[in-house]
């Protein structure tokens, strides 16, 4: 008997996912458990494991193919890979005597321009024949004889009928059609044969749509400052071997921005709230997002309540974010929950940058690359390690004092690593 291979459940609002690669092709012994399909969602990559042990029999969704939660994605049969011979040769049989998903889309969104009840079965009287007419401005218009309630005898529909439905239609406001993409410009002939074209993952169309959104809806601006880094390099290079020994984790910078920004959340709630509506959410937790740069995008892991954690509790699960990332392994749960946003662009060797709002959070914080500067102090120019700070910020709930504010909040701290210890 065939075990069915479906789409699993994939998370809080996520109902689709597209195909991204078969491991296993028809006739290939597969393993209980084992990694058999890779999905492609807005949001993450999930491997499928195999729901049994056996041969792969059939391949229903192809590479490419959008499929919703419970779909069946193929079909594991018994037997030694000797054996998968028939249900090899047989796959494209069955695949013929199925109806192609894609043909069927058209019938059902053929009539676009009748109103809801036009998919509704015609009733007896109105399957009669009610004349060339009726027929021809169906046929022009795309509604059914059998969604207008007929005034002729018998209830079958009359021309007037079907006209006066079409006004109704054509005074119906219309739904917004999406915002079409910006046309591309034709390429010449020498350059199209050198091009390459690649269709977006869903995860890169989610990062695209959520970033233009953003800019659509908050009222987004951003705020900069310098900060001295002299004190956390100094505090980093005594201990970092201790750290590690002790922890079994590197010492590194987010720990001391993440330690660092949450005090600067608590002195300023707003930056850690979020519109709802006509509503001003605050959260009294801190979910603070990393982005990290992945092959196929940026996702944001969070590191949760990171208020109540050390240091070093939260270098590890840095990291550990950072492996499963790379790994493609990170999980929607992963990525559910954040208040606050801190980007480095410094690693990539970011000078300066403006970062764009997680949405809908009202904050985030944009770390650049460490360089050694002349600046003032008291009087004198010195040479000091600084770094660049970008706060991004929906003005709509952050007033400009308060996101200066919190900005000099994180580099008070930053300049004194003390603050942290004694949490001023």
């Amino acid at each position: 008997m065939a075990t069915e291979i479906r789409v699993p459940t994939l998370g809080e609002s996520v109902t689709e996912a597209t195909i991204g690669k078969w491991f296993k092709k028809p006739g290939d012994a597969v393993k209980a458990d084992e990694p058999i399909v890779e999905l492609e969602t807005d949001k993450v990559t999930v491997e499928v494991p195999a729901p049994a042990a056996g041969i792969l029999s059939e391949i229903i969704a192809k590479d490419g193919d959008t499929v919703g939660v419970g779909a069946l994605l193929g079909s594991i049969g018994a037997g030694a890979a000797g054996s998968a011979a028939p249900a090899k040769a047989d796959a494209p049989k069955a695949e013929a005597a199925k109806p192609a998903p894609a043909k069927e889309e058209p019938k059902a969104e053929a009539p676009k321009a009748a109103p809801a009840s036009a998919s509704a079965p015609a009733p007896a009287a109105a399957s009669a024949d009610n004349g060339p007419a009726v027929a021809r401005i169906a046929a022009e218009t795309g509604i059914a004889p059998g969604s207008v309630e007929g005034s002729g005898k018998d209830g079958r529909v009359t021309k007037g009928d079907m006209l006066a439905a079409v006004a109704a239609v054509e005074k119906a406001p219309a739904a917004p059609a999406p915002a079409p993409a910006a046309a591309r410009a034709p390429a010449s002939a020498e350059d199209a044969v050198r091009e390459e074209r690649v269709k977006m993952t869903k995860l890169r169309q989610t990062i695209a749509r959520r970033l233009k959104d953003a800019q659509n809806t908050a009222a987004m601006l951003t705020t900069f400052n310098d900060v001295d880094m002299t004190g956390v390099m100094a505090l980093r290079a005594q201990f970092k071997d201790a750290f590690e020994k002790k922890h079994g984790t590197k010492l590194g910078f987010m720990g001391f921005f993440t330690k660092a920004v949450i005090q600067a959340l608590k002195d300023i709630p707003a930056v850690n709230a979020e519109i709802d509506g006509t509503d001003l959410v605050y959260k009294n937790f801190y979910n603070i997002g990393i982005a990290v740069g992945t092959e196929k995008g940026l996702v944001v892991p969070v590191v949760r309540d990171a208020d109540q954690m050390t240091v070093a509790e939260i270098e590890k699960a840095i990291s550990a974010f950072g492996r499963k990332a790379r790994d493609g392994k990170l999980g929607i749960e992963d990525m559910q929950g954040g208040t606050f946003t801190i980007t480095n662009g410094g690693i990539y060797g970011s000078l300066m940058s403006t970062p764009i709002l997680n949405a809908p959070q009202s904050g985030i914080l944009g770390m650049h690359r460490i360089e050694e500067r002349p600046v003032a102090i008291k009087g004198q120019v010195v040479i000091r390690p600084m770094m660049y700070l970008a706060l991004s910020y929906d003005h709509r709930i952050v007033d400009g004092r308060e996101a200066v504010t919190f900005l000099v909040r994180v580099k008070e701290t930053l300049e004194d690593p003390a603050r942290l210890v004694l949490d001023l």
